[in-house]
């Protein structure tokens, strides 16, 4: 039989093995000799043209080798118990189905689908690696959700008007007939809130000022939200969908004119990840603020990036890292993923361990009072159309809603142009009064949500851990420099809309302050969600310094004076004026910056303004707030219209 042998010039790669050797198909491993049946390798020896005596040189040599093999063994498992953790070789015993281990290995039990918190941690996988678990990025631990939807097919199954003037996708297809709309207006994908595909801001009240000659950015603390995603679990989009197919069933749904695509349309959005759209934003993000800010990296050091366990906001962070860096991103920077449960402490998720924040139903309220309004219509057009169902205005809602859902999700949506261009405007406006009521000035928890990126914000430019805050940070992290480091130039951190609301609420930001009437929309106003937190919104927090005081007016620097930094708010590409918010940073600059010292003495106050052990913890049922026949109302302090600076009275 002929001796499958190794090629003594092939070299041997960590963990290679030739081909014939290990791992080889049946029909590699015949020979005539054996009937075609697979020879194991290890009987190689036994068809050597001498292996009478290397047989006997074999048994000459054995003990000394057995002898050394067990010395080693013993000493290695010996080792293992002295310096490691109580393992054999790190080898960890596999969790029941009933129970298993926590991040930190200790004792835990997989919570009830019903929802409901265990006595003990939520497991997570077991461990299969050394790396820590905050830098575990694959496998995910506590992803959320993460069902994906069907895939998009636009060449075959988009519509449109082929005698109008052809528009392309770019990706999406936004340019629709809109009744009510005309050429000058704004997109009505601009005015869809928290499902706004991104675009810049419109502005915050300022101009754009360049970086004067002299001058230099020195460090940018940036907070951008996850892209473009599906439906979270729960949505009304859902509700509807269902409705449809319960009616369906019963054989008696017909729908015509403009719904008659509803008789074959077929609900089959994902939930929760990132849809195309989203990954394209935070990539395009990172390319964008590589153009930014690219000379502030040092390229001798590896950044800490900060996000959480969610399948988006880690696709998020790490999108946004290959358009920065580009593919091999993993050379630059570091993800740290902060877990994202209730009961955790997480500043990049503050609700989550608020209770409160789950009870701040007040914008909720205003906003289903304001969507009876100025849907009625709409809800009567449509229900007029469908047979075999009760459509209610709720319906109409959520078929308002399934169209930027649609629409990233597959690039355009046919119930976009089931509404008109004012009914659009009342969409955003009802999330302007949902996310005011509930994460900003208008809720008792506005500020508390956010206070503990704030004090992480700070502490950053202090130059200090967090060794306690009384607030959702994560001490244990927060207070250790391998997680959150002080010497970067360079900060990126991911985390979620109602989220980058409470923070600019908790930094004090009152020029989106003033409470929104839920009957009547305002006009123009500086609470739009729109232009705050989009899919894919960025805050970038610059330092600036220069070489005197900056005169307010920009006509140059002051004559005398010394080294001067100053804290400039840049939001979705647009500054925020501080001056409008602080009186000490001196709203008569047209520059809307701050001076350090002044931004940061007027910071020092927040955490007593918020009151995070109170707003999340306290009873603020008891006082506060009356109903519409002016009674004292169950929800106290949550009744909107009554907080208006985002903390308790």
């Amino acid at each position: 039989m002929a001796v499958r042998s190794t090629p003594e010039n092939v070299k041997r790669e960590p963990g290679y093995q030739p081909v014939g050797q290990s791992d080889r198909d049946d029909d590699d491993n015949t020979s005539a000799s054996s009937g075609g049946i697979p020879t194991p390798p290890s009987l190689s020896l036994a068809h050597d043209h001498n292996d009478t005596a290397l047989a006997n040189h074999l048994r000459r040599n054995w003990r000394p080798f057995t002898l050394a093999f067990v010395l080693s063994f013993i000493f290695c498992l010996g080792l293992g118990y002295v310096t490691g953790d109580g393992t054999l070789f790190g080898i960890v015993r596999r969790p029941s189905s009933s129970g298993g281990y926590g991040p930190n290995g200790e004792a835990c039990q997989v919570r009830a689908e019903s929802g409901k918190d265990d006595p003990a941690p939520p497991c997570a996988p077991s461990p299969t690696t050394t790396v820590p678990q905050y830098f575990q990025t694959k496998p995910e631990l506590w992803p959320g959700p993460t069902a994906t939807g069907k895939a998009p097919f636009m060449a075959q199954t988009r519509t449109f008007d082929h005698a109008a003037t052809y528009v392309p996708n770019s990706p999406l297809q936004t340019s629709l007939p809109i009744v009510g709309g005309s050429a000058g207006n704004v997109s009505i994908f601009q005015m869809m809130g928290f499902l706004s595909p991104y675009e810049p801001s419109p502005g915050f009240g300022v101009d754009e000022w360049p970086i004067p000659e002299g001058a230099e950015i020195v460090q940018v603390q940036m907070l951008s939200r996850h892209g473009s995603r599906y439906p979270t679990q729960g949505s009304s989009v859902t509700d509807l969908a269902d409705r449809i197919a319960e009616a369906k069933s019963k054989g008696t749904f017909k729908a015509k004119d403009e719904l008659s695509f509803l008789n074959d349309w077929k609900y089959e959005l994902g939930y929760e990840i990132l849809v195309p759209k989203g990954r394209q934003e935070l990539f395009d993000s990172g390319v964008l603020h590589s153009y930014m800010y690219s000379q502030l990296y040092n390229p001798n050091s590896k950044i800490i990036v900060r996000t959480t366990t969610q399948d988006r906001m880690l696709k998020s962070a790490e999108y946004f890292m290959a358009g920065f860096f580009g593919l091999e991103w993993t050379q630059n920077a570091t993800i740290e993923v902060i877990i994202e449960e209730h009961n955790f402490n997480n500043s990049l998720a503050g609700y989550l361990n608020c209770p409160n924040s789950n009870r701040s139903t007040g914008g909720q309220e205003a906003a289903i009072k304001w969507i009876a309004k100025y849907l009625s219509k709409a809800a009567e057009r449509l229900s007029s159309l469908v047979e075999g169902m009760e459509w209610t205005i709720g319906d109409t809602y959520a078929a308002q809603t399934m169209c930027p859902y649609e629409t990233v999700a597959y690039g355009y949506s046919r119930f976009c142009d089931l509404f008109t261009y004012e009914e659009w405007i009342g969409f955003g406006y009802s999330i302007d009064l949902a996310f005011y009521g509930g994460s900003s000035f208008g809720s008792p928890v506005g500020r508390a949500t956010g206070i503990g990126y704030q004090q992480e914000v700070i502490a950053r430019l202090k130059n200090h851990t967090l060794g306690y805050s009384g607030s959702q940070i994560n001490v244990t992290l927060d207070n250790n420099t391998d997680t959150f480091p002080l010497n970067q130039s360079l900060y990126f951190d991911f985390s979620h809309d109602t989220n980058i609301v409470s923070i600019l609420t908790a930094f004090g930001l009152r020029q989106f302050a003033g409470a929104l009437d839920p009957t009547s929309h305002p006009g123009k106003h500086n609470f739009t969600v729109s232009h705050l937190t989009p899919f894919g919104a960025r805050l970038d927090i610059e330092i600036i310094q220069t070489p005197k005081p900056l005169k307010a007016d920009r006509s140059g620097y002051e004559k005398d004076g010394k080294l001067t930094k100053y804290v400039h708010f840049v939001l979705n590409q647009r500054t925020v004026p501080l001056g409008w918010s602080f009186p000490e940073c001196d709203a008569s600059r047209l520059d809307g910056w701050c001076e350090f010292e002044t931004f940061l003495k007027v910071q020092e106050d927040m955490p007593r303004r918020a009151r995070y052990e109170y707003a999340c913890f306290g009873d603020l049922k008891g006082t506060g707030g009356t109903d519409e026949e002016g009674k004292a109302s169950a929800q106290g302090q949550f009744v909107y219209g009554v907080v208006d600076d985002g903390a308790p009275l």
